[in-house]
């Protein structure tokens, strides 16, 4: 259901859940909408955001990437390894990373098509023979060393506030806003954005209709992974380490958040919008937990919660949906 402005009813129930929510953590706790607290959730959920963008893609196509948090780490440890002794910039390091977990992304696409089985059965083996590969590589051995003009990182329109610290555009800031803008142009605005929608409706309608299947795959897949590679760089300038193991269990919070704006895990179904705000939603619940002193334990638990309550609330939508065009 849509009411005149474009705004589906799930989207506008996480939204108002997100001002229930967000209204209930400024009584039961005087940091949240403090300044500091607001730019620092931005900042440290923007791979969250990117890493959501690309998975959105891959689940209205009909397919499921489980992967992209190995991509994620090699990509990312294969950059810093890179620019450690260089004097290059910011463009540097994504062209590294990028091309990297676009590369892997790839080869989960040509996998898929040639192997033929469930896009979830390949991913979760590639997680592990990419993780496999990077542990045995590595040793495992963390990275700390970046050159002086990572950690100065970026900052636009940089201002002091009252509070003593410098605020301003960042570089995730910006990375997610580019992110954001390229996805929804995609696929609101593009032919191939259509014609991914439609291949998450109908493979087999969209191969007869001429869409080319293993393109299409190419395309979301390797997206996948370059959102991958970028948000390696995003959050390697977020924490100035990289820990070959850090991100292992991390798709779980970023299938939660796509699967929570309403996008269907069977494909073809959803918005960029509804990802956006099941970002925000998990963002502000994570936030407040932490910030009500609850233990990090619980987190994984409200996570799964959220999954098994969207998942829930989109099959019955549907199912309605279904009832009464019948």
């Amino acid at each position: 259901m849509v009411n005149k402005f474009g705004i589906k009813k799930h989207e506008m129930f996480l939204g108002l859940t997100i001002l229930v929510i967000g209204g209930y953590l400024s009584f039961a706790s005087p940091d949240f909408m403090t300044l500091g607290n607001v730019y620092d959730l931005v900042n440290n959920y923007a791979m969250l955001t990117i890493l959501a963008c690309g998975l959105f893609i891959v689940l209205i196509s009909g397919g499921i990437d489980i992967s992209f948090p190995a991509m994620t780490i090699i990509s990312q440890y294969v950059m810093v390894t890179l620019i450690q002794n260089t004097t290059g910039n910011f463009a540097l390091a994504f062209a590294i990373s990028g091309g990297i977990g676009l590369l892997l992304g790839l080869i989960n696409a040509l996998l898929v098509n040639r192997l033929n089985v469930p896009s979830i059965i390949i991913t979760i083996s590639t997680l592990n023979i990419f993780y496999g590969l990077l542990l045995y590589l590595t040793k495992g051995v963390w990275l700390y060393s970046y050159p002086e003009w990572f950690e100065h990182g970026v900052m636009l329109f940089k201002f002091t506030a009252a509070d003593g610290y410098d605020y301003g555009l960042s570089l995730q800031i910006l990375t997610v806003i580019a992110v954001v803008a390229l996805t929804g142009i995609i696929m609101n605005k593009t032919s191939i954005g259509r014609t991914i929608y439609a291949m998450g409706g109908n493979k087999e309608a969209a191969s007869r209709m001429g869409f080319g299947i293993l393109k299409l795959q190419m395309f979301v897949y390797g997206y996948m992974g370059l959102m991958s590679g970028v948000a390696g760089v995003v959050q390697s300038a977020t924490v100035l380490t990289v820990a070959p193991d850090s991100l292992l269990g991390y798709e779980l919070t970023v299938l939660a958040a796509v699967v929570l704006g309403g996008t269907s895990i069977v494909g073809g179904r959803g918005t960029l919008l509804g990802t956006l705000l099941g970002v925000i939603l998990l963002a502000v619940l994570q936030n407040g937990l932490n910030l009500l002193g609850i233990s990090s334990y619980w987190h994984t638990v409200v996570t799964g919660l959220v999954i098994v309550v969207s998942i829930s609330m989109t099959a019955w939508s549907q199912r309605k949906s279904q009832g009464v065009a019948l």
